[in-house]
């Protein structure tokens, strides 16, 4: 990896890294956001059961948008071209797990829309449940695994 770091110039500024020389490859990334809930607001969450109505699907929708304005969101991110993405909401011992597959044809990694919309996701669930579960917590939130590019293939 070397000592130097790519978004730094030679006097320490942050910088966009230049990607134009690289060859545009197909990139996937798949990120997870998981929302720890009590028992009974994970039940009621999954049954469809929210006074503020379909959080699951609500929350997929959020994270597409989310992943969609990333570039807006990180300073240093490349506005990319988002070929699909999939999420999945799904329920798990700590409460729901919010998983995000991304995918592009690029000359950069779609890691961070992948982790944005995962984070997204898990914030819209948040905001649907905060008024029966003051408790409710967010994280981790990580990327999984992502493939493509000149690094390769790399999963936790």
């Amino acid at each position: 990896m070397g000592d130097s770091f790519a978004h730094l110039d030679d006097q320490g500024n942050a910088r966009m890294v230049d990607v134009g020389a690289k060859d545009a490859t197909v990139r996937v990334a798949v990120a997870e956001a998981v929302v720890t809930l009590s028992d009974t607001v994970r039940t009621r969450l999954f049954a469809g059961d929210l006074p503020k109505g379909d959080a699951l699907g609500v929350a997929r929708v959020a994270a597409i948008m989310a992943a969609k304005q990333t570039a807006n969101l990180v300073p240093l991110c490349h506005p990319i071209p988002i070929d699909g993405i999939d999420v999945v909401v799904e329920e798990c011992s700590a409460g729901a797990r919010v998983e995000v597959t991304a995918r592009t044809s690029a000359k950069t990694g779609i890691e961070m829309e992948a982790m944005t919309a995962a984070a997204i996701g898990a914030l819209t669930i948040y905001d649907m449940v905060k008024g029966l579960d003051r408790g409710a917590e967010i994280g981790p939130v990580r990327l999984l695994r992502k493939s493509g590019g000149k690094s390769g293939d790399w999963q936790r």
